[in-house]
């Protein structure tokens, strides 16, 4: 009983690290590879204990007191360990759970065959320990048998889904894309839309084809008249699959960048999938593009209309920006065109990021005849999108940057802009960035660089990226340099009052 009940416990762990890595068995592999795990003390001593137990080292009664108090400990310890997204139990979970017992129930049947009592216990207890070992093999072979399984599932829910698009001929669907900005964006432009219309956006991250046909299933009303759909990537093909479902009439691209490296190799793979939405729209479609990029301005479309806009002027844009001010009440800005008026604008929000996905939003809403009043009034009334640049005043003249929801060069030279013009002791708690590919050095380098010139107290958490960068801020002078193991420890090292904390990025559990 003790050996199923850590197996079990093993299995949830195992599941968790495979939910993180969105079920994908090339990118969970990936992070075997990098965290060490499988030569771990623990990993290495229940080797150890199979091998003995395999090989008959020790006498059965030695061997399975062994196993029981190895199990008794490793529980104890597993029960202790939190973790900062636990396992989100779905039917897809008691799924793979099943597929994985199975596999569990089959190799004690085989080891069991022509053993006595007392053999059938040791074989299940040995076998137990072997599963235990090698969980990360059975959840992924537990993936690979149920393929077939998930994809007849998917595929009633994505035609369900188009039915229920077919169904309403007068939605507009705007895409939304982008290597970073596409949530903000997103909210932005939900709550300037919402002035005129009813409106309907895919929640939180849902920004995968199934969490789209989620979003469409559960959350979108026969009376609503706009759908924003978020498009996430993790390979090429994945946006061209969204846009083949809900058919969008305009799109917006709010930036190519080197994020997801780790996946795509190239950025020009990035830039051809991120642009699958433009490639996609129909002939009347709009695209809004957001020519701050190097790889978005560089990427000709001729095949529909197309709107580029940019925080900075330049001849070749339509839409720019003007006048940035920044207060403790946010930020006033003027939005300029060719061909109308400027419109000046206060928003709660900080941040040029923010700004530059302000701007996409209002094109939208110019476009689809909200009022320039109306505009006005949304951008004002916006609230900050929890952990994306989000400010929060304490006592103690505290401020709290939380820009913890991922972290990308851009957006993390943005928030370090906005920490670096606070009052006070200016901290970061930081594990740096991921998913750089052949980049992840030299651009986490490049980010302590620019925390040099911005923080006053660097806090590194973690292992990941913390010897890149510590040589970018090498030889930084004034700067109080505090490497860490954990959250909770940086924030034992936060001053008592008097301070501005910028919280950029907070890997999950697959990263250390």
């Amino acid at each position: 009983m003790c050996g199923l009940s850590a197996l079990w416990t093993e299995f949830s762990r195992t599941l968790m690290m495979l939910q993180q890595n969105s079920y994908r068995i090339d990118r969970y592999n990936r992070y075997l590879n990098n965290s060490g795990e499988m030569t771990s003390v623990g990993k290495l001593l229940g080797a150890a204990l199979l091998l003995f137990c395999l090989i008959g080292w020790v006498p059965m009664w030695m061997a399975a007191a062994l196993q029981i108090i190895f199990f008794v400990i490793y529980k104890v310890k597993a029960l202790r360990k939190k973790y900062k997204k636990p396992l989100v139990v779905t039917p897809r979970v008691n799924r793979l759970y099943g597929a994985m017992y199975c596999i569990f129930v089959l190799l004690c049947v085989w080891f069991s065959l022509g053993q006595n009592l007392e053999g059938i216990f040791m074989a299940i207890s040995t076998v137990a320990l072997g599963c235990w070992f090698a969980s990360p093999w059975i959840a992924m072979a537990a993936v690979w048998l149920l393929k077939p399984v998930e994809k007849r599932i998917n595929q009633k829910y994505v035609d369900d889904a188009a039915r229920i698009i077919a169904s309403m001929p007068d939605l507009k669907v705007i895409g939304i894309t982008g290597s970073y900005g596409k949530t903000s964006t997103k909210h932005y432009l939900q709550r300037i839309l919402s002035e005129k219309f009813s409106v309907c956006m895919t929640p939180g991250s849902f920004n995968t084809t199934m969490g789209v046909v989620r979003t469409i299933r559960e959350y979108l009303k026969p009376y609503d008249q706009v759908f924003i759909c978020e498009m996430g990537a993790k390979q090429p093909g994945d946006i061209k699959e969204i846009c083949d479902l809900v058919h969008p009439v305009c799109g917006i691209v709010t930036a190519v960048g080197p994020q997801h490296l780790e996946s795509f190799k190239t950025i020009e793979n990035v830039q051809r999938t991120k642009f699958e939405l433009i490639d996609s729209l129909p002939a009347d479609g709009l695209a809004i593009i957001n020519d701050d990029f190097p790889f978005v301005a560089n990427r000709p479309v001729s095949n529909i209309e197309a709107i580029r806009y940019g925080v900075k002027g330049r001849p070749e844009i339509q839409y720019w920006v003007d006048d940035i001010n920044y207060s403790a009440s946010g930020t006033d800005f003027t939005i300029w065109s060719h061909d109308a008026e400027p419109l000046r604008l206060h928003t709660q929000l900080v941040g040029e990021c923010n700004v530059s996905n302000l701007v996409a939003a209002v094109i939208v809403g110019l476009r689809l005849g909200v009022s320039r009043e109306q505009i006005a009034y949304a951008v004002e009334k916006i609230e900050q999108v929890e952990h994306r640049l989000s400010i929060k005043r304490l006592p103690g003249n505290v401020t709290i940057i939380d820009d913890a929801f991922n972290s990308n060069p851009t957006g993390s030279a943005m928030a370090l802009d906005v920490l670096a013009a606070m009052p006070g002791t200016r901290v970061i708690i930081t594990p740096g960035m991921i998913e750089l590919g052949s980049e992840q050095f030299e651009l986490n380098r490049k980010f302590g660089e620019k925390i040099a010139c911005s923080c006053d107290v660097a806090i590194i958490v973690g292992h990941y990226n913390r010897e890149a960068i510590l040589a970018g801020l090498e030889g930084a002078k004034g700067v109080n340099v505090l490497p860490v193991d954990s959250f909770t420890e940086a924030l034992t090292l936060l001053p008592k009052a008097d301070y501005t904390v910028l919280y950029e990025n907070d890997l999950p559990d697959t990263f250390k």
